[in-house]
């Protein structure tokens, strides 16, 4: 076996609350009897994505033999993966609550804009936020709000030029959010193709500024969908800076 760096959880100091568990994308640790574990060392990449959300400081990087990193394996290993227990909802007073999963029960509303007719700006009076976390980083691929979902992926800054994108984009499904720019876009390729495997949506929208450097979001968003879900319906709606907004469905699957 190669001599690599996994991480080493220190099970003294462990106090099973669970937040390394929704930090690692890859869905390497869990926790069980009361304390977090490496479930395999083939699901462990090395980098330490984790480290910094243990409240207990009971996590480290260790290296030692031990066996392949296996992107293949984390894949299957992701879609056969049930929600973990043994996780409160809500997390320990010592813990960072950022990144632990939540869902939010909302009211439906009686009718959703279209793009093409939009309505007044805050007109619900109510948040459209189903979920926490929401930045593709953040978002482990396991999450229960993602199975089967219309899934909203957004370019960060789309909101702020929708005044009413609560209720004409938001409303009803669950959205991923993240900057093609400022963070690494291989990275949000690779996250998205282990959400598209693992939960399946049943259709995307894609949302991006007209900027060019925004449409690295939607590149990444339709390459990871014609890998792994190519029947899958996709749209990319392009936002200008003004607000105006056009409507593009990609060559995956059909309209929305």
């Amino acid at each position: 076996m190669p001599l690599r760096k996994v991480i080493h959880i220190d099970e003294d100091k462990c106090d099973g609350c669970g937040e390394c568990v929704t930090a690692c994308a890859e869905g390497a640790i869990a926790v069980i009897d009361g304390k977090a574990r490496l479930i395999s060392d083939t699901y462990c990449d090395g980098l330490g994505a984790c480290l910094g959300e243990c409240p207990q400081d009971a996590i480290s990087m260790l290296e030692r033999e031990a066996e392949a990193y296996d992107e293949k394996a984390i894949v299957a290993h992701l879609r056969r993966e049930k929600p973990p227990v043994d996780i409160p909802i809500h997390p320990a007073p010592s813990g960072c609550p950022g990144s632990a999963i939540r869902q939010f029960q909302k009211q439906p509303v009686q009718a959703c804009p279209t793009p093409s007719r939009p309505t007044q700006a805050g007109s619900s009076g109510q948040s459209r936020l189903g979920h926490w976390p929401v930045q593709l980083m953040l978002v482990p691929p396991h999450a229960p709000f993602l199975r089967g979902a219309h899934l909203l992926i957004c370019a960060d800054c789309v909101p702020f030029a929708v005044p009413d994108f609560h209720e004409r984009y938001l409303n009803g499904k669950a959205v991923v959010v993240g900057c093609p720019k400022l963070d690494d876009l291989q990275h949000y390729f690779e996250k998205l193709q282990a959400i598209f495997e693992t939960a399946r949506p049943e259709k995307v929208t894609v949302l991006r500024m007209e900027v060019p450097c925004c449409g690295g979001i939607a590149q990444a968003a339709m390459k990871a969908a014609e890998l792994t879900c190519p029947e899958m319906p996709v749209e990319v709606h392009t936002i200008g800076v003004g607000g105006d907004i056009s409507v593009e469905p990609s060559a995956v699957g059909r309209a929305v």
